[in-house]
């Protein structure tokens, strides 16, 4: 299945890119989330994030459906 992945924070600095066409044959969001981890290298656990599904926020047994928008938003800090 094809998703689209939204970054933010320190998730887009480590990716080095916004958002990416993703072809995965992950099941889940947490699947998914470790696959990418690998592949960029963050530094946060699934545990830190919140992940949003189509602009809105789900936990990470929510199905991940073909054609998705998803985001990973780490914690971040103001000021």
């Amino acid at each position: 299945m094809k998703v689209t992945v939204l970054y933010f924070a320190s998730l887009r600095d480590a990716a080095g890119c916004e958002s990416e066409q993703v072809e995965t044959a992950a099941t889940g969001l947490r699947e998914l989330y470790a696959a990418l981890r690998a592949r960029h290298g963050f530094a946060f656990p699934a545990e830190r994030l919140r992940v949003a599904v189509d602009a809105a926020f789900v936990g990470w047994d929510a199905p991940l459906r073909d054609g998705a928008e998803i985001a990973f938003i780490p914690p971040v800090s103001g000021g």
